[in-house]
């Protein structure tokens, strides 16, 4: 697991220290009010229910009143809060190289008729293939991932996708804005290997590829077992050879089915290695590999001709699952080619690491309580996934210096081994030796409120759920749909 390090700030303590003078500064109104509500997030005892409960906490020195003010009406400078994110010192995989994944994550709001810009949510049910599309705000994570097996990863940003936005759109932007800070920021420097960035199944990789040409990333992304890719272009001598009668050039190769062996031919590499969780896993490359795009769907608005995006598609397969389930081949491709036999073995390893990413999904559900507020707007849910995340960044700072606070019926941990749960429960002991900039509160009485008996004047507006823009599927729409 990596350790904390950081140029000329010192050990973990300065390095939190630091944290929190930067991150009050990006609090533009109610700032006391918002790094307080932090602070009581990271000092509760136990899951977080229900954030008016935080109010009571010795850490929270304002009242119920002010909280809800801050999250309906405060401001948080978010660019500025990326950035010093950004600035943090990075988890790096074992080949010292940054590598980011990115997934959704939804906040289900199924009963909140009053709140604007929800979509339809895929979720998995309790039955065996069970999907189920329910209302809620769906919400975009980037993050730093680290080696080895662990529930850390370092939250670098977070965008909630609109009724009006193209998922691989605003993806593709939030991406480039991480890759620049991260740059800017000095985590990235000339002659380092390029950033690897992991995506599900969710994301065309290809396409991601496209739209982050020029930075120095590398994308790697899971595809579905059921697709078709195309080789690279024969050269003259090969279309001779093939084609002595001659014909008209071909501008793809021969097609590579993924569910048909016999298209697959020799791998340019393949890689044997016995794991633990996993039994032996078998890797298999072919280089040079790119998908046959056609004017439809996502490139239906592209000028000019279509790129060729070729890569690499790597085949794992394992002998068992951790869970017990049934190892179906995974299928994987990069935009990087001419990938050595260790150069894919450190691929879908990476891989395997984005799955890092639903132990903090959990850990900000279940108990930082990201979730669980019923807000109304969607500004204020937007402020309050800013706090989830400062709050999940200090405990990653702060965990050399925490102690096992562990139950009695729980195995002892090695400092630098401790859950973020288990950080959390050590974290009021070391708040103290923390800078705490917010300042002293003012005497003040609440409101009258509305009088006894009284209705409410101005019912909340209803809204609808889903996307309120439908992209045109084939050239024929496309043309229709203009003036």
């Amino acid at each position: 697991m990596s350790l904390l390090h950081d140029d000329g700030r010192g050990d973990a303590s300065v390095v939190a220290s630091h944290f929190r003078d930067d991150f009050y500064r990006c609090l533009r109104a109610h700032g006391d009010e918002l790094f307080e509500l932090t602070d009581a997030l990271l000092c509760a005892d136990g899951p977080v229910r229900t954030p008016v409960d935080l109010t009571l906490l010795a850490e929270h020195r304002r009242g119920h009143g002010a909280l809800y003010a801050a999250l309906n009406q405060g401001r948080i400078d978010a660019g500025g809060l990326r950035r010093t994110l950004a600035a943090l010192p990075q988890p790096r995989a074992a080949d010292d190289r940054l590598v980011l994944a990115v997934d959704v994550s939804n906040w289900l709001r199924p009963d909140a008729e009053c709140s604007p810009e929800r979509l339809f949510c895929h979720t998995f049910g309790r039955g065996r293939d069970q999907h189920l599309m329910i209302p809620g705000w769906p919400y975009s994570f980037v993050a730093a991932l680290e080696s080895g097996r662990t529930s850390w990863c370092q939250l670098l940003d977070a965008v909630r996708l609109g009724p009006e936005d193209d998922v691989a759109e605003v993806t593709a932007v939030q991406v480039r804005r991480v890759v620049v800070d991260l740059v800017v920021g000095g985590r990235w420097r000339e002659g380092d290997p390029d950033i690897l960035v992991v995506f599900d199944a969710g994301y065309d990789a290809p396409r991601m590829a496209y739209m982050l040409d020029g930075l120095p990333v590398e994308v790697m992304g899971r595809m579905r077992s059921d697709r078709v890719m195309r080789r690279p272009t024969p050269s003259l001598k090969e279309y001779a050879e093939a084609y002595p009668r001659g014909g008209r050039y071909p501008k793809h190769g021969k097609e590579f089915r993924f569910a048909k062996p016999e298209t697959w031919g020799e791998p340019n590499a393949a890689t044997v290695q016995v794991t633990d969780r996993y039994g032996t896993a078998q890797a298999m490359a072919w280089d040079r590999l790119h998908p046959r795009l056609t004017t439809r769907s996502a490139w239906i608005d592209h000028d000019g001709e279509l790129p060729i995006i070729e890569g690499t598609l790597i085949r794992l397969e394992v002998d068992r699952l951790p869970g017990g389930g049934d190892p179906l081949p995974l299928w994987l491709w990069s935009s990087a080619t001419g990938m050595t036999g260790a150069d894919v073995d450190l691929r879908w390893q990476a891989f395997l690491r984005r799955f890092d990413l639903e132990h903090t999904f959990r850990m900000i559900k279940q108990t930082l309580g990201w979730t669980r507020p019923k807000l109304r707007t969607p500004a204020a849910a937007d402020r309050w996934t800013w706090l989830i995340i400062v709050a999940h960044t200090q405990l990653r700072l702060t965990r050399p210096l925490a102690e096992d606070i562990r139950r009695p019926w729980e195995r002892p941990m090695e400092p630098n081994r401790l859950t973020p749960a288990r950080v959390r429960r050590g974290f009021r002991n070391i708040r103290p030796h923390l800078p705490c900039p917010t300042r002293v509160p003012k005497p003040s009485r609440p409101g009258p409120g509305r009088p006894l008996g009284s209705k409410n004047q101005r019912p909340a507006t209803r809204y609808d759920v889903g996307k309120t823009v439908r992209r045109p599927e084939s050239i024929i729409e496309r043309d229709q749909a203009r003036p």
